[in-house]
C-alpha cells in the first residue's frame, strides 16, 4: 500500500530515514529490480565465477552472500560490499573496464512497500557540497546499479576531468536516477524525523490497528504477530514554511542518515568563539566578505583529512595565509594522502608536498602557508591568540584572523533512544562512522542490539558510494527472506 505524509497517521511495511545514495538503492531493489548473473558471464576471479555457475537461474538476492563473499579482498571491509562491487565492476581496482557480470529483472511481485523520508531532494548531502567541489572517487564509481554514471554523463555532452566527477554532477545524476527508474512515489523530500522508537502493537489506537491491517502484506496478517512495531515521528515541511507532523509505524526500520550533519569538536577552551568555525563554507564567506585576505592575520585550519586539504587548496588559491596544525606524523599511513595515488589526485598530492616541507622548523617555496605536524590545540583566545602543544609538550602561541576546526563529523541520531550509542561497537562511546560504528550483522545488516531496525553506510562503517551498495544489497536479501517473497 502506497502510504501518503500528508496524512498524520501512516503505515508501512517498511521505512528508512535517509535519501542519500544509500537509500535510494535500497529503494531500488525493494522496488522489484532483482539483480541475475548475465547468461554466458564470465567473472575475472575464478573461484567466484564457479560459484556463480552453481545456481545461475537464481537471483544474487535470493543466494547465499556469505558463501559468495567469502574469499574476497578489496578497498572495504564489508564482505558483502565486495561483492557488489565486484559483481557490478569487476576488475575496476586495476584499472579494467570489464563490464557488469549483472542483469537487471524487473519482478513488481517481489516489490516491498516503503517509505524513503529525507531533509532534502533525493542525493542526501550532495545537495549541501559545494557543487564545484571535485569528488574523492573516480566518476565512475559514484553510479548506482544498472544506469552507469559515465553514460549519464555523456548524455549531458560532458566528461570527466581526471576520471571524477563534480559534487554537483553527482546530485543531479541521484535526483535523474530516482526519476528514471520510477521511484519517487516512495520518496518524501522536506521530512525530519524527530524520534523512532519501538512500541506494542496493543498500544497502537484501534483506527490505526485497522489502517494497518488493510495492507495485505502487513505482518498484522501474517501468521506470526509481531508483538513490536517502530512508532516513526516528525514533520513534513510545507511550501508555506508550515510544519506538519506525522506519525509512522513500520514493521522495520533503517537508518541511512549519513554523517555530514555534525561537525566534530576539539572540546577546548574557547571553542565556542564567534571566529573558531566547524565548516569550510565560513571560510568561503569570509572571503566573500573581505574579512580575510593576504593582509589579515593567518586563517588556522585543524584537521588531516580531505575537507582540510579542501580548505587549504582554496585559501591558497586566494593567497590567504594559513596555519594548518594536525596530530599525525607526515609520513602516517593511516593518513589519507598516503593512501591516494599521486597521479589521480594531484591537488591533494601537492597539499601533502606542503604539509611535509613548509613546517615552522624550516621555510620551503610555498608562500603563507606554516605546517605544524604532531601538534595540537590547547585554547582559543578571546583576542585570536591561539594556543598549540606539540608531541613534546612544548607550547606556541599564533595570532589568528579565524580557525577551522575540519576533523570529521558525527551522525546526528537525536531520533534514536540514548542517540543511538546502545547501538554502537562500544556501547559507551557515540557512534563514529570510522571508529565505532553500529554494530551490524555483516549479512544482513541487522542492529545486532535492535532486532528490525537496520542501518547502512557511514553509520555501519561503510564510507564510500562505491562501497554501500552491498549494504543495501544486505537489506533487501533479509527483508525479502522476512516478506517471505523469495521464491522457492
Amino acid at each position: 500500500k502506497n502510504c501518503s505524509i500528508s496524512r498524520s497517521i501512516n503505515s508501512s511495511q517498511l521505512c528508512f530515514s535517509g535519501n542519500g545514495p544509500s537509500g535510494i538503492c535500497l529503494s531500488y531493489l525493494l522496488s522489484g529490480y532483482t539483480p541475475y548473473i548475465k547468461r554466458h558471464a564470465l567473472h575475472p576471479h575464478p573461484i567466484l565465477q564457479r560459484k556463480l555457475e552453481e545456481a545461475p537461474e537464481v537471483s544474487v538476492l535470493d543466494q547465499d552472500l556469505e558463501y559468495l563473499s567469502e574469499g574476497l579482498e578489496g578497498r572495504s571491509h564489508s564482505p558483502v560490499a565486495l561483492l557488489f562491487d565486484t559483481l557490478q565492476r569487476p576488475d575496476t581496482d586495476f584499472g579494467g573496464t570489464a563490464e557488469s557480470v549483472l542483469t537487471w529483472w524487473h519482478e513488481p511481485d517481489r516489490a516491498i512497500p516503503h517509505l524513503v523520508l529525507g531533509r532534502n531532494a533525493p542525493g542526501g548531502a550532495w545537495h549541501s557540497i559545494e557543487g564545484s567541489m571535485v569528488t574523492l572517487s573516480r566518476g565512475e564509481w559514484m553510479g548506482l546499479p544498472d544506469l552507469p554514471f559515465k553514460e549519464w554523463l555523456k548524455q549531458k555532452k560532458r566528461g570527466l576531468r581526471n576520471n571524477r566527477a563534480t559534487a554537483e554532477d553527482i546530485a543531479q545524476y541521484y535526483q535523474h536516477y530516482v526519476m528514471k527508474k520510477g521511484l519517487q512515489k516512495n520518496f518524501r523530500c522536506g521530512t525530519v524525523v524527530t524520534s523512532v522508537r519501538k512500541v506494542s502493537a496493543e498500544s497502537i489506537s484501534n483506527h490505526t490497528q485497522k489502517d494497518l491491517q488493510e495492507d495485505s502484506d502487513s505482518i498484522w496478517n501474517s501468521n506470526e504477530k509481531s508483538a513490536e512495531v517502530f512508532q516513526v515521528d516528525g514533520f513534513f515541511k510545507t511550501m508555506e514554511g508550515d510544519k506538519e507532523p506525522f506519525s509512522i509505524y513500520a514493521e522495520n526500520v533503517v537508518l541511512a542518515t549519513g554523517t555530514y550533519d555534525s561537525p566534530t569538536w576539539l572540546g577546548v577552551k574557547g571553542e565556542n568563539l564567534s571566529y573558531v568555525h566547524h565548516q569550510l563554507s565560513a571560510l568561503e564567506e569570509a572571503v566573500k566578505n573581505n574579512s580575510v585576505g593576504i593582509m589579515t592575520d593567518p586563517v588556522l585550519i585543524v584537521g588531516a583529512g580531505l575537507t582540510a586539504a579542501d580548505a587549504i587548496l582554496f585559501a591558497h588559491n586566494c593567497n590567504i595565509p594559513v596555519i594548518h596544525v594536525f596530530r599525525r606524523r607526515v609520513t602516517d599511513p593511516g593518513l589519507i594522502f598516503n593512501q591516494l595515488p599521486k597521479t589521480m589526485y594531484p591537488e591533494y598530492h601537492k597539499v601533502h608536498q606542503m604539509m611535509k616541507e613548509q613546517t615552522a622548523a624550516c621555510a620551503g617555496p610555498y608562500e603563507h602557508y606554516i605546517s605544524l605536524p604532531e601538534h595540537h590545540v590547547l585554547s582559543f583566545g578571546k583576542d585570536k591568540k591561539c594556543i598549540f602543544q606539540d608531541k613534546n609538550g612544548c607550547q606556541k602561541a599564533y595570532k589568528i584572523s579565524m580557525a577551522l576546526v575540519l576533523t570529521g563529523s558525527n551522525p546526528n541520531l537525536s531520533f534514536l533512544p540514548n542517540n543511538g550509542t546502545d547501538l554502537a561497537l562500544d556501547s559507551e562511546q557515540p557512534v563514529n562512522p570510522k571508529r565505532n560504528p553500529i554494530d551490524v550483522d555483516p549479512f544482513t545488516y541487522e542492529c545486532t542490539q535492535e532486532k528490525g531496525l537496520y542501518a547502512l553506510g557511514p553509520l555501519a562503517g561503510d564510507n564510500f558510494v562505491r562501497f554501500v551498495q552491498g549494504g543495501a544489497l544486505a537489506v533487501a536479501s533479509s527483508l525479502l527472506k522476512k516478506a517471505n517473497k523469495n521464491p522457492p
